[in-house]
């Protein structure tokens, strides 16, 4: 049975393809400040915790003191554990006299302390020392065969962008590359991981989402990377029901269930409060339901609700109903993705309202990402049971052409519903339409809607003006003719 060494932070175990392969020599490389001495740290008192002996290796001068202090404030630092299952050790002299003896310091560390884990930080040292890349070679080879005899894993760091760190013979000589990246974008700083080399194991590709916080090292994974579509689905005939009626039957008795339905329109035409009908009428048939508002406080969002006879608190008491306000400043769509997924995962949501769609739009920074960002976000949804209803402003319907062409989850949605506010005889209506169901019959007549005090109430059909997806609403010549005669 092959050896895997967890690494005791399961999201990098899951880009490992498991953890990292035992015997195996790996190079975390990046910049300064990128986060790589947390995370070998971090790793490092993880094996410590589990009884493991560790050995931490630096190869600076007054380099000890420096590592410790920086840890101290991390929850995973427990300095107990240090003397102990933990042993640290100055390569810093041994080095200077050459690679053999660093090398046999090294490994003679290894043995006598039975070490499972060799952790050495600063390798770029080494270079600036020795001026010799036959050396350095020989460096890493031998301490690579000395550390599997032991069978032991080493973790070494070095402070090159990846790029660069290809073009030494260290890249060609360890077993696997973590590299860590940190960049400005749009004035904030965001960070990536990537394992870019792993022997004989399957890994997950690409940069993915880090956080460096109190409790150390935390990972999103890029969401595509971990979705695999479930060929064998099939459509179900089962509807979840808005609890309106009239909406229900242009909806051919509600939305299929598993799917996913984008409710798109203008500013105030009622998207937020048709979501909330739907998450409530799940909750009050004992289906676990939840809206996640990413523009309006809760407060705020019941007192709207409540002004229109929907009254949701007793289903928020009873545990049947979560309404969530969450802040996106700075927030990056594989974070807001991940949080919905584990929400639902822990709460056994069946029906969801996003309401903000557009804002994991925004928060995909590689924009190439998002309709697979947000496929894979249906996939999964759907895996988990979970029928999902996503709310989004299209500011651009506005004039005489439907354009959706900066919405991706106008695609990847299985229904579309639109909303707008038409202006007709000099009155301002709202309608709604039907403009996509995928397998599923529905009304294809605009209609309009009304909200008042009493409730969201749908009209029956127009049929009497014309124009009025497109903004410009007129009567049907005959209506005009028949005005005309009247004055």
């Amino acid at each position: 049975m092959e050896n895997i060494v967890n690494t005791g932070i399961p999201q990098l175990d899951l880009l490992l393809g498991g953890g990292i392969p035992g015997r195996h020599l790996l190079i975390v490389t990046g910049d300064p400040g990128t986060g790589k001495t947390v995370l070998c740290s971090q790793i490092a008192f993880a094996q410590a915790a589990r009884g493991r002996s560790v050995a931490i290796a630096t190869l600076a001068s007054e380099a000890q003191d420096k590592l410790l202090a920086e840890l101290r404030g991390m929850s995973f630092f427990e300095p107990e554990r240090i003397g102990n299952e933990l042993f640290l050790v100055s390569a810093y002299p041994w080095v200077q006299k050459g690679p053999k003896e660093a090398r046999e310091l090294l490994l003679r560390t290894v043995k006598e302390r039975r070490a499972k884990l060799l952790f050495i930080d600063g390798l770029r040292s080494l270079r600036d020392l020795w001026q010799s890349e036959a050396k350095v070679r020989d460096f890493f080879y031998e301490l690579n065969v000395g550390l599997a005899q032991h069978d032991a894993v080493g973790l070494l760091t070095t402070e090159y962008p990846l790029h660069k760190l290809m073009d030494y013979p260290e890249a060609t000589t360890v077993d696997g590359i973590v590299a860590l990246s940190a960049r400005r974008f749009g004035g904030r700083m965001v960070r990536r991981i990537q394992v870019a080399k792993l022997r004989g194991r399957a890994h997950l590709s690409g940069e993915h989402v880090m956080h460096i916080g109190s409790d150390g090292i935390s990972i999103v994974p890029r969401i595509e990377e971990t979705t695999t579509p479930d060929p064998s689905f099939v459509p179900t005939s089962t509807r979840a029901e808005f609890g309106l009626p009239e909406l229900d039957r242009l909806l051919d008795g509600g939305l299929p269930e598993l799917s996913t339905t984008l409710l798109a329109g203008s500013t105030g035409v009622g998207k937020t409060l048709l979501g909330t009908y739907f998450v409530a009428t799940g909750a009050r048939r004992k289906q676990p339901s939840m809206l996640i508002s990413y523009s309006e406080p809760v407060t705020r969002l019941l007192s709207r609700a409540k002004g229109i006879s929907l009254d949701v608190a007793p289903l928020i008491r009873e545990g049947l109903l979560h309404v969530e306000y969450r802040a996106t400043a700075n927030a990056e769509a594989d974070d807001l993705v991940q949080e919905i997924l584990d929400k639902t995962s822990q709460l056994g949501i069946k029906r969801l309202v996003v309401d903000g769609i557009g804002e994991i739009e925004q928060g995909t920074l590689e924009k190439e990402r998002v309709r697979n960002v947000l496929s894979s976000l249906i996939i999964q949804l759907r895996d988990r049971g979970v029928t999902a209803v996503f709310i989004k402003e299209v500011p651009k319907i506005a004039g005489p052409e439907l354009d959706f062409s900066d919405t991706p989850i106008s695609v990847t949605a299985e229904n579309l519903l639109f909303f707008r506010h038409v202006e007709l005889r000099g009155r301002l209506r709202r309608i709604v339409s039907v403009l996509k169901m995928r397998e599923s019959g529905y009304d294809p007549h605009l209609r309009e809607f009304e909200i008042s005090p009493q409730g969201v109430r749908v009209l029956g059909p127009i049929e009497n003006a014309e124009g009025l997806l497109m903004g410009t609403a007129r009567p049907l010549p005959h209506e005009r003719a028949s005005q005309a005669g009247g004055t």
